[in-house]
């Protein structure tokens, strides 16, 4: 009776392992991100990990999809990844800008579909034309997707600015199809001292959403609300600075190690060129690895996906770099 009962512990606990990437057992991660500021650069880039430390750009450090096929500007930043809970189907977001517009110019945001990680559609959702009363949007930044397991959909956020008002994280929920909103935008997270927030990144921990979010233009730094229900508008605030260094930094990005109870927190160092990451097992108190971390390529704003042994060979073959021929 008791080695029935520890083996099926065993196997819960490998269901629950397959079960939390679609029946998946991801070994290796995908980070996707853009370059820079450049109109040649705001693209979106592959690297891959075997650790989730030392990483290898995809296709010699060059885009992976060409911005001027899936945008309106011809530019694309802030990409965020995201793996379906069918286990097979992967949802990408990103901002539809080109920066030499100014920081105002941006209306519209892209959603992109894909079930192998190398052929995606798209289509791009621009707020003023798709929603009324907009005329004083001035910008929409770095959309990302969750599940949201109570409304069985999922959700877009991403922050806007109207007027000369904050900046303000809102959410929608897409269309079956992956292709466009089908709710009127929501506030999802405004700050209490009603100051700008960018760049929302959520993560479910323990039945927990932790949402990083950057200050923009008061600190520019990495804070953190949590809540248990994501539309709830009951955010718990904590007041203290999440990056682990006094430089400006934006752009966070949190991911769970393979088989391990850490995560991951990196972000942008956007005025030194630089990209920092550290480590936690509580998503509240973060240690700088940064010695530990190795990357042929100088990401900004990115995020990262836990992918399986098989995709990672297909990225591979299908993206060869020139490194890959030394090893």
């Amino acid at each position: 009776m008791k080695l029935n009962h520890i083996l099926s512990a065993a196997a819960f606990s490998l269901m629950l392992l397959l079960s939390s990437c679609g029946g998946k057992r991801t070994k290796a991660y995908l980070f996707t991100y853009f370059l820079g500021n450049a109109i040649e650069e705001e693209a979106i880039c592959f690297a891959v990990s075997e650790d989730g430390f030392h990483w290898t750009a995809l296709n010699n450090n060059e885009p992976v999809i060409n911005s001027n096929e899936i945008s309106s500007t011809g530019g694309v930043r802030d990409p965020h990844i995201l793996r379906c809970e069918d286990g097979k189907t992967f949802y990408m977001v990103a901002t539809d800008m080109h920066s030499c517009n100014g920081w105002d110019s941006n209306r519209a945001l892209v959603m992109m579909k894909s079930k192998n990680l190398i052929e995606w559609t798209s289509s791009v959702v621009n707020m003023q034309k798709r929603y009324k009363k907009q005329e004083q949007l001035k910008r929409v930044w770095a959309p990302q997707t969750i599940y949201d397991k109570v409304a069985k959909k999922y959700m877009l956020y991403w922050s806007m600015k109207y007027g000369d008002g904050p900046d303000v994280i809102y959410y929608a929920y897409a269309n079956k199809d992956f292709t466009d909103l089908e709710t009127e935008p929501k506030i999802l997270f405004h700050p209490q001292d009603g100051k700008s927030c960018i760049d929302g990144d959520i993560v479910l921990k323990d039945g927990t959403y932790y949402m990083f979010y950057k200050t923009e233009g008061h600190g520019d730094g990495i804070r953190v609300a949590t809540t248990k229900s994501l539309t709830s508008n009951n955010w718990t605030e904590y007041g203290d600075y999440k990056q682990q260094t006094s430089e400006s930094v934006e752009g966070a990005g949190t991911f769970k190690l393979n088989g391990e109870d850490k995560y991951i927190l990196m972000y942008d160092v956007y005025k030194k060129g630089a990209y920092q990451f550290t480590e936690s097992t509580d998503l509240m108190n973060f240690k700088i690895i940064d010695a530990e971390v190795s990357m042929d390529f100088h990401p900004r704003h990115g995020t990262v996906l836990p992918i399986t042994r098989k995709e990672f060979k297909q990225l591979k073959k299908h993206w060869p770099s020139e490194k890959d021929d030394d090893d």
